[in-house]
């Protein structure tokens, strides 16, 4: 497969490549051209680690002059650790502020990758134990509530089964109604006199 070259950015003048054969590498001199740190020490430190070791590699590709060379490359995805390895002592003054944001962008993306499923629980565990909190409310409602209607329809169907003699049974009683909720019924004696 052939590869083809795009220019993945423009940093201080400098194109940073993407070379494209099937997977995505990026060539690492431009990189450090555009930080303006030796690219040769960085290849060494590329070839010395575990990990970048294992991955790089040679591709050519088509420079700034549009000749053909070969570059020392990255997989695509290892150039962010790559980057985030660089020290912004050692890189160019108008390229440092540059990558002390990176370096803090990396930082919070760390974090919020390796915490996020905690922070997702916590989240949850909130939110569950506010909604159980607020169905033991309702449900409290909704039981005292209940209760009032079922009071409510015992004296709507005490109502409706009210026939005449128990109305005059009712209206001779005398209710007192005590502070302490408690009623109690006493015979009219007025009534029963003048029934009498």
């Amino acid at each position: 497969m052939e590869n083809t070259t795009t220019t993945l950015a423009r940093v201080n003048k400098v194109n940073i490549l993407l070379i494209e054969n099937g997977d995505k590498y990026v060539p690492v001199k431009p990189i450090c051209d555009a930080l303006g740190i030796a690219h040769q020490a960085q290849i060494e430190k590329i070839k010395n680690d575990e990990i970048l070791s294992s991955v790089v590699t040679l591709r050519v590709t088509t420079g700034a002059d549009k000749k053909q060379y070969e570059m020392v490359c990255i997989p695509y995805r290892f150039v962010f650790g790559w980057l985030f390895s660089i020290n912004p002592k050692n890189v160019a003054p108008e390229a440092r502020e540059s990558v002390l944001k990176y370096k803090l962008e990396c930082y919070n993306v760390l974090y919020n990758h390796f915490t996020a499923h905690a922070e997702f629980y916590e989240y949850k565990q909130a939110i569950v134990h506010q909604k159980n909190e607020e169905l033991k409310r309702i449900r409290t409602e909704f039981n005292t509530a209940k209760a009032r209607l079922d009071d409510a329809k015992k004296d709507f169907d005490d109502a409706m089964d009210m026939d005449f003699a128990h109305w005059q049974a009712e209206k001779r009683q005398l209710k007192i109604q005590f502070d302490n909720g408690a009623e109690v019924n006493l015979v009219n004696d007025s009534e029963t006199k003048s029934l009498s």
